[in-house]
C-alpha cells in the first residue's frame, strides 16, 4: 500500500507540474470551477483574479454583460477590506466609483448616515451574477445585470418594516408611484446618468432627505419602507433622460426573478467566451485564459439606447442610424492587443467602435481623433494618438463598414494640429513646432525649470516616449494615406515614422533625450533619470522599456544596433540587468514598472511585444522560452495573479493571445508573431465564420519549444504568419519538445516583416 500511495502521489505531482502549477501555487479558495462535472466557458471565469494589486490599480470583479452599458462591482477600499459601501447601481467609467447607491436596512433607521457600510460574508461573483450576505445585518443580497438595467432581491431576517435607502451622490431624486426616478452628475464632466427604479412590493412610505457634501454637492436620499421580509427591485439607467431609463428597464427586464435574468446573462457570456475553444486538462490555466477573455469584454461599452446615444463630444443626443455607439476606452493600452483580438473574433463590434471614434471626432469642435474617450468626453490620458493604429489594423486585416477617409482626416488633424503634450488637449505649442521641424520632442535637463505653460505639471514632457509613439502613429497614418492614394502624405508620414533615429544614441544603444540644441541630456542614467515615473523623458517605465518602442520597424532597430547578434545581446541585457536600487527605492520612483524580470516589466503595456522581438533576430526559441516563463510566473488563478494595472482588457488581451501561441507585435501589419502556446488545442471561431485551429502536439509546461510546424498541411519554418493565412480557416500544427530547436524559424530571410524603407534619404517635415 505504501508503494501504491507513493506512486499515486508521484503521478499527481507530474500532472500539476505539467499544468505549470506547483502545490504552493494552488488557489482553490478563489476558483469558481466545479471539479467533477462538465462546465461551460463562463464557469472558468474567476473575477477575483488580480483583485490585489502589486502596487497600483487592481483588476475589478466586474458584473456585466459583454461590452454593455451597465457595469457594477462591489465598492470597497480594496480586495481585503472588511466592509463594502452600500450596493452598486452603475459604474460610469472603467474603474470609477458607483453612480447612485442602494443600502438595505433592517427596520427603520432613526438617523441617516452619510455612508452605509456593511461587513459581509459568502460573497460570490460571476460575470452575470452577484450575491453577498451582509452578516451583521442578516440581509441576503442577490443581483443580476442586463445591458442597461439590473435586478436585486433583498431578503431580511424578519417579516417587519424594512428599509431601502436610495441615494444620488450629486443630483436629484423624485418619487414615482412604484419607486424612484432621478439623475446624478458624473464626476469629471458635464454628463448625467439617469435612474428609473421600481419595486415589486409596494412601499408604505418614501421619505426624501437632502444633505450637502463637503464640496457642496447635493446628496439626495429616499428612505423607502416596506412591511416585507423580501424586497424585489429592478432598475434601468440612461445617459439620455429618466424616461429612457424606464424604457430601457421595461424592454430588458419583465420579471422580478433574479434567476431568470442571471440565466440569460450566463447564456450570453457562454456565447461570447465560446468564440475561442480550449482543449486542455489544466483547469487553472483555462481559468486564467477565460478570465482574461472576460476582461477584454469590459471595454468599450455600447451606450446606444433605442437608436439614440448621448455624445460627450458635443453634449448632444444623436441618432445612431443602426450602428451602435461605443465609448470608454484607453486606446494607449487597448490598441496593442484588445482591438486586434476583436478584429479576429468580434469584427462587427470592432467596426462599430471605430465608427464611434470617427463620430466623436466629427462631433467635436476641433475635429481631432480622441485618445481616451469616456462617457464624460476625451480624458486625454497618456501620450500619442494611437486610435490611428486601431483603425489601420482593422482595415489592413480586412474590416470594412467605416469611413476610412473620414478617419484619416481626423487622425491627420490630431497628429498635425493637436499638441503632442501628454494629458492635454491644446493646439500645437512651440514644442510641437520644434518636433515637426526637427523630428524629435525636446527635453529639459534634470532640474531645469519648465517654461512652456501648456506642459502638464504632473505628466511632464515625456520627450522620448512622445517622439517614439508619434513615429509609430505616423507610420500607421502613412499606410492609410497610401491606401487612399494620398501619395505625398504617404511619403511625408513614412519619413516621419523614422524620426526615432534622431534620438538613438549609437554609443549606448538607447533612445536618449536631446535638448533643443540637439545635444544628448547629460549626465544620464537609463534606469533612473526622468523623475517620478520617468515622465520627464519616458512614462511609467524607464529607458530599458523604451529602447524597444519601435514596433513598426524592428528590422531598422536591428540595423541601428549593428547586427542581429547585438540586438539579441541588448534584449538579453533588458531581462538580466538588475534593478539597481532596493525594491523600496525602485518602486517608489517607478510604481508602474512591476512584474520585473531584470529591467523588463510585465506590468506595463509598452513591454508586451518585447519578448517576441527575438523572432526578428533569428532566435525564436528565446521568445518561446520567455513567453512561457512570463505566463507561468505572472498570470495565475489567484487574487494577486496579474502583475500590474490591467486597464480593462489591455493586459488581459496579451494573455489571451500569448496563451494561444501568437501575438500582434505590430498592430497595423496583418501579421502575427508565433510564441509558445499554453494549450494542446485551440479553436478560434473567426468573425467571418471560418475556424482557425492551433494544435500543439506534446504541449506541456516542460515541452515549450517548437520542434517543427505545419500550416494548413504544409511545412512552416517562419516564426510568424499572416492574416491571409488564417482568414479562410485552417490549422497551425506545432510539434513541441523540452529542448530548443535553434534551427526552426531562425533564418533571417524568414523573420517577420517590418516597415517599408523611406522613399528618400531626407527626413521630411510636417508643415
Amino acid at each position: 500500500m505504501k508503494i501504491k500511495s507513493i506512486f499515486i502521489s508521484l503521478i499527481l505531482f507530474i500532472i500539476m507540474q505539467g499544468c505549470g502549477y506547483w502545490p504552493w501555487h494552488k488557489s482553490e479558495e478563489v476558483s469558481t470551477v466545479p471539479q467533477e462535472e462538465e462546465v461551460d466557458y463562463v464557469d472558468y471565469v474567476n473575477p477575483y483574479m488580480g483583485n490585489i494589486s502589486h502596487l497600483l490599480t487592481p483588476a475589478y470583479p466586474t458584473i456585466h454583460l459583454p461590452n454593455s452599458m451597465l457595469r457594477v462591482h462591489p465598492e470597497r477600499d480594496d480586495y481585503a477590506s472588511e466592509q463594502i459601501v452600500g450596493l452598486p447601481v452603475a459604474i460610469t467609467n472603467y474603474g470609477g466609483s458607483s453612480a447612485f447607491n442602494i443600502s438595505p436596512v433592517s427596520g427603520t433607521p432613526a438617523n441617516l448616515p452619510n455612508v452605509v457600510k456593511y461587513t459581509y460574508d459568502n460573497e460570490k461573483i460571476t460575470p452575470y451574477r452577484y450575491s453577498v450576505f451582509l452578516d451583521e445585518d442578516n440581509i441576503e443580497v442577490d443581483f443580476a445585470p442586463s445591458h442597461r438595467s439590473g435586478i436585486y432581491t433583498f431578503t431580511f431576517e424578519k417579516e417587519s418594516s424594512n428599509t431601502l435607502i436610495i441615494n444620488t451622490k450629486n443630483g436629484k431624486l423624485e418619487k414615482t408611484p412604484t419607486g424612484i426616478s432621478g439623475y446624478q452628475w458624473i464626476e469629471g464632466g458635464p454628463a448625467r446618468i439617469y435612474l428609473y427604479l421600481e419595486t415589486e412590493q409596494p412601499f408604505i412610505s418614501a421619505e426624501k432627505r437632502t444633505l450637502l457634501t463637503a464640496n457642496k454637492d447635493t446628496n439626495e436620499f429616499f428612505l423607502m419602507t416596506f412591511p416585507s421580509k423580501q424586497i424585489n427591485l429592478r432598475y434601468g439607467i440612461s445617459f439620455i433622460d429618466a424616461q429612457q431609463a424606464e424604457t430601457n428597464l421595461l424592454r430588458e427586464i419583465n420579471t422580478y426573478n433574479v434567476e431568470d435574468i442571471a440565466e440569460k446573462g450566463r447564456d450570453e457570456w457562454n456565447e461570447a467566451l465560446g468564440k475561442i475553444e480550449i482543449e486542455d486538462d489544466c483547469k487553472n490555466a483555462k481559468t486564467v485564459f477565460y478570465t482574461s477573455l472576460y476582461r477584454v469584454y469590459e471595454r468599450m461599452v455600447n451606450i446606444s439606447e433605442d437608436g439614440r446615444y448621448y455624445s460627450a463630444a458635443d453634449g448632444k443626443v444623436h441618432n445612431d442610424n443602426g450602428m451602435p455607439f461605443y465609448t470608454d476606452d484607453e486606446i494607449w493600452s487597448a490598441y496593442r492587443a484588445a482591438h486586434p483580438l476583436r478584429v479576429l473574433i468580434d469584427s462587427e463590434r470592432e467596426v462599430n467602435m471605430i465608427q464611434s471614434y470617427i463620430r466623436m471626432a466629427q462631433q467635436s469642435s476641433d475635429g481631432w481623433m480622441p485618445t481616451s474617450p469616456e462617457i464624460t468626453g476625451d480624458s486625454r490620458r497618456m501620450n500619442a494618438n494611437h486610435a490611428v493604429a486601431a483603425i489601420w489594423d482593422a482595415y489592413c486585416k480586412g474590416l470594412r463598414g467605416f469611413d476610412l477617409e473620414a478617419a484619416y482626416a481626423a487622425c491627420k488633424k490630431a497628429l498635425t494640429e493637436k499638441s503632442l503634450l501628454p494629458g492635454t488637449k491644446t493646439p500645437n505649442t512651440a514644442l510641437d513646432v520644434f518636433y515637426h521641424e526637427k523630428g524629435y520632442f525636446p527635453a529639459l535637463k534634470e532640474g531645469e525649470k519648465e517654461y512652456v505653460k501648456e506642459v502638464d505639471s504632473n505628466e511632464k514632457r515625456q520627450s522620448v516616449a512622445v517622439s517614439l509613439g508619434t513615429c509609430y502613429d505616423e507610420w500607421c497614418l502613412s499606410q492609410i494615406a497610401k491606401e487612399l492614394g494620398h501619395l505625398e502624405d504617404h511619403a511625408l508620414f513614412l519619413n516621419g515614422s523614422y524620426n526615432y533615429r534622431n534620438l538613438y544614441n549609437p554609443e549606448t544603444g538607447f533612445f536618449h533625450p536631446k535638448d533643443m540644441r540637439g545635444a544628448f541630456i547629460q549626465p544620464f542614467d537609463y534606469r533612473f533619470s526622468g523623475g517620478q515615473g520617468a515622465r520627464d523623458y519616458y512614462v511609467e517605465n524607464n529607458a530599458y522599456t523604451y529602447r524597444w518602442d519601435v514596433p513598426h520597424n524592428p528590422a531598422d532597430l536591428i540595423q541601428l544596433m549593428g547586427s542581429p547578434e547585438k540586438f539579441v545581446e541588448n534584449l538579453n541585457q533588458t531581462f538580466r540587468e538588475p534593478l539597481g536600487k532596493s525594491k523600496f527605492e525602485f518602486y517608489a520612483q517607478l510604481p508602474d514598472q512591476t512584474g520585473n524580470v531584470g529591467q523588463f516589466s510585465m506590468a506595463s503595456e509598452p513591454s508586451f511585444h518585447i519578448p517576441y522581438l527575438y523572432n526578428y533576430a533569428g532566435q525564436p526559441w528565446q521568445t518561446q522560452k520567455l513567453i512561457r516563463k512570463l505566463m507561468n510566473e505572472w498570470y495565475r488563478n489567484d487574487a494577486m495573479g496579474i502583475p500590474g494595472d490591467e486597464g480593462g482588457g489591455g493586459m488581459s488581451a496579451f494573455v489571451v493571445f500569448s496563451s494561444m501561441g501568437f501575438y500582434p507585435v505590430t498592430p497595423g501589419s496583418p501579421t502575427y508573431n508565433i510564441g509558445s502556446p499554453m494549450f494542446n488545442h485551440i479553436k478560434i471561431n473567426l468573425s467571418n465564420g471560418n475556424v482557425f485551429e492551433i494544435e500543439a502536439l506534446n504541449c506541456s509546461n516542460e515541452n515549450k519549444y517548437i520542434q517543427s510546424a505545419t500550416l494548413n498541411g504544409e511545412s512552416w519554418d517562419k516564426p510568424w504568419f499572416s492574416q491571409e493565412n488564417i482568414d479562410k480557416g485552417g490549422k497551425l500544427t506545432l510539434v513541441m519538445g523540452p529542448r530548443a530547436n535553434k534551427q526552426w524559424g531562425s533564418a533571417l530571410e524568414n523573420r517577420p516583416p517590418s516597415a517599408e524603407a523611406m522613399p528618400s534619404a531626407e527626413t521630411a517635415s510636417i508643415p
